[in-house]
């Protein structure tokens, strides 16, 4: 296994997929929490970290299914935050037997039409590249991260994106593989439970999003208010809340 990886706790197994754009820090309130009742595993995703650049293919539902096979997980609780809840999603929908629950915190998901606005925020961002400080202030003034901007978590938001933006101008040219048809076609065969977690303040996008997933058989919905996309830093009481009270059912 080359991807880093941290183990905490005891108990049923529970393995968190941090946001794009961020790294096991995501985590960093959340992980203490739940690990006085489970075996919490958070990791590095491929490129991000202290994780290993990405290579000329790279499969991140693979990279989940081998760090659960090298730590003899045969069945695990999910916690996705952003990129990392697109990829739980793919995950569960092609290795269902080895889900027990799904927790999705303002997911991403592959075939979604995301809006010209959101897409030209992304566009401005890399056409700032290799300015990491213009990167930086482009990304994090977005309405998306106001709350996290404005609370005691500022500094940790602003690191972990720096050291992303630093590991992504390293990165070679790749392709992101992703099972077919996408996700956002096959919603309705997803047979986990499933707990969907928003931000109130979080962006419109993210919100259509959450409509997407209504088509999910045994989804239930959580929205939290005074939080934006960062729910994971700001909020990680209420989190834990509404997992533990969902993972106990």
């Amino acid at each position: 296994m080359d991807l880093y990886y941290e183990v905490n706790g005891n108990g049923h197994p529970v393995v968190l997929l941090h946001s794009g754009g961020a790294d096991l820090r995501d985590w960093t309130f959340l992980t203490p929490l739940l690990a006085k009742h489970y075996k919490v595993v958070t990791f590095d995703g491929r490129g991000t970290g202290k994780s290993p650049s990405p290579l000329e293919h790279t499969n991140y539902v693979e990279d989940l299914l081998s760090l659960l096979d090298h730590l003899e997980l045969d069945k695990a609780a999910l916690i996705g935050h952003s990129f990392g809840g697109q990829i739980a999603t793919e995950f569960a929908l092609n290795y269902p037997e080895r889900v027990s629950k799904l927790v999705l915190v303002a997911p991403a998901l592959s075939g979604f039409s995301y809006s010209q606005e959101f897409t030209a925020y992304l566009n401005k961002i890399n056409e700032a590249a290799p300015d990491i400080e213009k990167m930086l202030e482009l990304s994090l003034s977005a309405s998306l991260y106001h709350v996290v901007m404005a609370g005691p978590h500022r500094n940790l938001m602003v690191q972990m994106q720096r050291h992303y933006f630093k590991r992504i101008l390293k990165w070679p040219a790749f392709e992101m593989i992703w099972p077919q048809p996408p996700a956002i076609d096959r919603l309705e065969e997803l047979n986990a439970d499933t707990l969907f977690i928003i931000g109130k303040e979080d962006f419109q996008d993210n919100h259509r999003v959450a409509d997407c997933f209504r088509k999910v058989p045994k989804a239930r919905f959580v929205e939290i208010a005074d939080a934006d996309h960062m729910v994971t830093l700001t909020h990680p009481e209420n989190l834990y809340h509404h997992i533990t009270c969902f993972m106990e059912e």
